[in-house]
């Protein structure tokens, strides 16, 4: 039998049988179990916390990383209209038209490229009333930047938008929504606010108005932040006309339930501010 250990074995646990085999065994088996039992829930553990870390980075309410304004507190009777990815011709100015028709202010935050690009663009909306933010040079996801170019980013788009209007809003969104605890540290050590959102109207998709209408409808509150695309950071010159038609519609209809549409640095100075932004930093 040599060569072939487990044969062997089968063989002779055939003839003899040992001495309180059913009690080792069972034995054997509790340790085993407890000690599966152990590494499954260390390994669950892990597992949650690695999920509700992920969340926590791109997660547009979350506050793990620091404290990040996402509204007022819900039944506040604003609503703040937010912009990301421009500016963008022609589809901020056809915003800028619908903004001026219905006497609403909102705010942008423009990609540092992009105002390079067309400066005249962000001179019109703050022109027009409208607030300014930054959103970074080029957009990228700053959860995988390092500390000096997440640094870069937002100087350089700190350095655009001040040649472009001079001076605007120290707000800062970050791309996607991602970022990290020294992200945070980095925009404050600029001066700079975060900003996030508490209703998206998933308008990047391409999605039609009514499509954009009824995702934000289902999600207000009052007190919110409301996130849409006058650009895409991928490409200048995106079709956003369907985020027009739906800022419209969404204009007219809060108007009629008496909601005040406000921009972001004028919510923050509100009264009655949600809790969320009072989590420390």
């Amino acid at each position: 039998m040599a060569g072939y250990p487990d044969r062997a074995s089968s063989a002779i646990e055939g003839i003899v049988t040992p001495v309180f085999t059913t009690e080792t065994q069972r034995h054997r088996e509790t340790i085993y179990n407890r000690g599966m039992m152990g590494t499954l829930a260390l390994g669950t553990g892990v597992t949650v916390a690695a999920v509700a870390v992920g969340y926590q980075s791109m997660s547009p309410t979350g506050q793990w990383y620091g404290r990040t304004f996402t509204g007022l507190k819900p039944g506040t009777r604003q609503l703040a209209l937010t912009y990301d990815d421009g500016p963008n011709d022609p589809h901020t100015f056809r915003l800028l038209e619908v903004l001026a028709r219905h006497n609403v202010r909102a705010t942008f935050f423009l990609i540092g490229r992009y105002v390079s690009r067309r400066p005249d663009i962000a001179r019109e909306l703050v022109r027009a009333g409208h607030a300014v933010g930054n959103h970074t040079w080029s957009h990228p996801n700053l959860i995988v930047t390092s500390l000096l170019q997440t640094r870069l980013q937002l100087q350089d788009c700190e350095q655009g938008l001040t040649d472009a209007v001079g001076e605007h809003s120290r707000l800062f969104r970050p791309p996607f929504g991602g970022r990290r605890p020294s992200t945070l540290r980095i925009a404050r050590k600029l001066g700079l606010e975060p900003v996030m959102w508490s209703v998206t109207g998933w308008d990047w998709k391409g999605k039609p108005a009514e499509y954009v209408e009824r995702r934000v409808s289902q999600q207000i509150r009052g007190g919110d932040v409301i996130l849409l695309h006058d650009g895409d950071h991928e490409a200048f010159g995106a079709d956003r006309s369907q985020t027009v038609v739906a800022t419209d519609r969404l204009i007219a209809r809060y108007k009629a339930e008496g909601y005040e549409f406000v921009t972001v640095p004028e919510m923050m100075e509100g009264p009655v501010v949600s809790s969320r932004l009072a989590v420390p930093s």
